[in-house]
């Protein structure tokens, strides 16, 4: 009897040290305060009352870095806020090197951000936002590195400016658009004017095609009913007019 009292008492014991990992989950044992071994997924077995056990979840997690106020190169300030996803590729470092990653790697990732932005002007954290998040990227990936975490991608979501500086903004922009429109008919007047030039030049040359320019420019003037047409009538066929009226009236 007393066999088989011990004998349930040892099973238990060994059963109650079966553990169970999910496939997106890591174990890190430690046998008396010292790492052991890094255990999962699947069914995995730790010595009872000996080994302890501390789990990571290794997938990748998304982290929302709250609006920061901050002020860029230029003494701009302006409100920047981010989403950072990162995974741990190293469960053992984790656990063992940071105390509380979740919250290390948030901390890092707002100073990066601060930091980074006043590095930057206020055009360029407009322009550049994709080269600015593989900048930021690279930087606390460096850093949480030796904590066994990759970081995988950086976005910053919402850029929030001062209303005084959209309205500048939107005069700069205005000023602008007016500017190119200025110089688009600067450069269709002077094109015309060659057109012009070259056109007075054939005509010159060439009487007839100058009043055939002229007879066309009356027809298309007299499409409008509503349009009074005064035809000018050249110099030559007056004198010729002229001349044969004088003709008529002496004989």
């Amino acid at each position: 009897m007393t066999l088989l009292i011990i004998s349930l008492l040892v099973l238990v014991i060994l059963l109650s040290g079966l553990r169970i990992a999910q496939e997106y989950e890591r174990s890190i044992v430690f046998r008396l305060g010292r790492f052991q071994s890094v255990k999962g997924p699947g069914l995995y077995w730790i010595i009872p009352l000996i080994e302890t056990q501390q789990r990571v979840d290794i997938r990748t997690k998304t982290v929302d870095l709250e609006q920061q106020e901050t002020i860029t190169k230029d003494s701009v300030t302006i409100k920047v806020n981010a989403v950072l996803w990162f995974k741990i590729t190293n469960p053992e470092n984790a656990i063992i090197q940071v105390a509380d990653y979740n919250k290390a790697v948030y901390q890092f990732s707002v100073t990066a951000l601060r930091n980074i932005i006043g590095q930057h002007t206020l055009d360029e954290v407009l322009r550049e936002r994709e080269q600015i998040n593989g900048t930021l990227q690279k930087i606390v990936d460096s850093a949480t590195e030796p904590w066994g975490i990759k970081i995988e991608m950086v976005e910053m979501k919402d850029v929030e400016i001062p209303e005084a500086m959209q309205r500048a903004m939107a005069r700069e922009a205005e000023a602008i658009r007016e500017k190119r429109a200025r110089i688009v008919k600067a450069e269709a007047e002077l094109e015309a004017s060659i057109k012009l030039t070259q056109g007075a030049k054939v005509m010159e040359g060439s009487p007839i095609a100058l009043e055939l320019r002229r007879m066309q420019m009356l027809s298309e003037i007299g499409i409008d009913n509503n349009t009074t047409t005064i035809v000018l009538v050249p110099s030559d066929f007056t004198n010729a007019a002229k001349s044969f009226t004088e003709l008529v009236s002496k004989k």
